[in-house]
């Protein structure tokens, strides 16, 4: 017994020693999210544990997406309640990652607690590369006791954030139907960031690296684990290996009712119209280009071109520090190819533009609460408009929510 005791902490001992926070700031390189040193690093070394009963582990990993740790933690750490230490220890085993899960209550569900506190902090701030962070990190690979085992999924705790519940991290590459699965993972995670306003091919980056060999008596497999690498040894490496195309990500947001489906069907309700065959020409085959997205974005051009722009004020209602809730729908938002939803003051509802009204209007109605301190009357006319909206498309969509706060 003394022997397992000690071997378990000696386990949890070297694991941790990989676990720092980052002390890193954000900076951006090609339109994509990077993060660039601002500190001198201890040198830290890491290398594989004994295993009572896998033999040698998997190798630590939990540094080679290190940039969207560093994002992550800068987000989590605006309020932590939880007293969660830092980000890594999400990506960590169970014995290593306890010490560093605060006030979590299952350390199988830590990696999606930091993600959704970091998420809710990034929204609450506008910060749609906070969020979409947040939503990567979510679906990284966490460490488990050997090549070619799963990691165990989180089903004790609910996220708060309905983005971060649709995910959930990678598998070993050497694993059961890792393929099939990682791929599934990665397509929703575009979804998802595609809803917030992001670049869904972004999603990519979540990838892990090429199977490593059941049975390997190295436990390294293809990994790479490197804290002073601020990109990330796996971007840095060329070890990433992408779980799916640009056309599949592009299929599948296109599937998902946001973009083209949502694109193609835009009449004014009632009733709403049936996109069902738009759907399902999109599911058909998710690794063909969605050529029917960019007709719809060229049939509706001009639908969308005059954008919702009431005037603010002329609402009866109290928006408490604010003065204009309501709700674009328009060409050309953030660079896109695509009409979408955006908030019309960006000075009141800071946010990115989305394919999707949800997340705008879940946005404005929580800011109308929180930051505009808006009296109960008017959260509930727009939670009444948020959910007039989700019946229709398009134009119409931002029409009936922004109807409903009187403009």
């Amino acid at each position: 017994m003394k022997l397992v005791l000690s071997l378990s902490f000696l386990a949890a001992g070297l694991d941790l020693a990989s676990a720092r926070p980052a002390n890193l700031h954000i900076s951006r390189n090609h339109g994509r999210d990077m993060v660039s040193s601002a500190g001198s690093h201890k040198q830290i070394r890491s290398g594989p544990v004994w295993n009572t009963q896998l033999g040698r582990r998997e190798v630590p990993q939990e540094h080679s997406h290190e940039k969207f740790l560093t994002l992550v933690d800068q987000f989590l750490q605006m309020d932590n309640p939880d007293g969660i230490v830092s980000s890594v220890f999400g990506l960590l085993g169970n014995a290593a990652a306890a010490a560093g899960q605060g006030q979590i209550s299952n350390t199988d569900c830590l990696q999606q607690a930091t993600a959704d506190r970091a998420f809710t902090n990034a929204k609450a701030a506008g910060s749609v590369e906070g969020m979409t962070g947040a939503l990567i990190y979510r679906a990284l690979e966490r460490n488990t006791g050997a090549v070619g085992q799963a990691s165990v999924p989180c089903t004790a705790i609910q996220a708060v954030n309905h983005e971060i519940a649709a995910i959930s991290q990678h598998q070993d590459p050497a694993s059961d139907n890792a393929a099939a699965v990682n791929k599934a993972i990665v397509l929703e995670l575009a979804v998802q960031i595609s809803n917030i306003g992001g670049n869904p091919l972004d999603a990519l980056q979540s990838g892990t690296f090429a199977p490593g060999s059941i049975g390997d008596p190295t436990a390294q497999g293809n990994s790479c684990d490197d804290p002073n690498d601020p990109e990330g040894c796996i971007f840095t490496q060329n070890l990433l290996i992408e779980d799916a195309t640009e056309d599949e990500i592009n299929a599948a947001v296109a599937a998902s009712g946001s973009a083209g489906a949502a694109a193609e069907c835009t009449p004014p309700p009632p009733p709403p119209p049936d996109c069902s065959d738009a759907v399902s020409s999109a599911l058909a085959s998710v690794s063909a280009p969605t050529t029917a997205a960019v007709e719809a974005s060229t049939t509706t051009t001009a639908a969308v071109e005059t954008s919702t722009t009431a005037s603010a004020g002329s609402s009866t209602l109290d928006f408490g520090s604010c003065s204009d809730p309501t709700i674009i729908f328009a060409d050309g938002l953030d660079g896109r190819d695509e009409p979408a939803f955006e908030p019309h003051s960006l000075s009141d509802f800071p946010h990115g533009s989305a394919l999707g009204i949800k997340v705008i209007t879940d946005f404005i109605c929580q800011q109308l609460n929180d930051k505009c301190k808006a009296p109960p009357v008017t959260i509930d006319a727009c939670n009444s408009g948020a959910t007039a909206a989700q019946g229709a498309t398009g134009q119409a969509a931002a029409d009936a929510f922004n109807t409903a706060l009187g403009f």
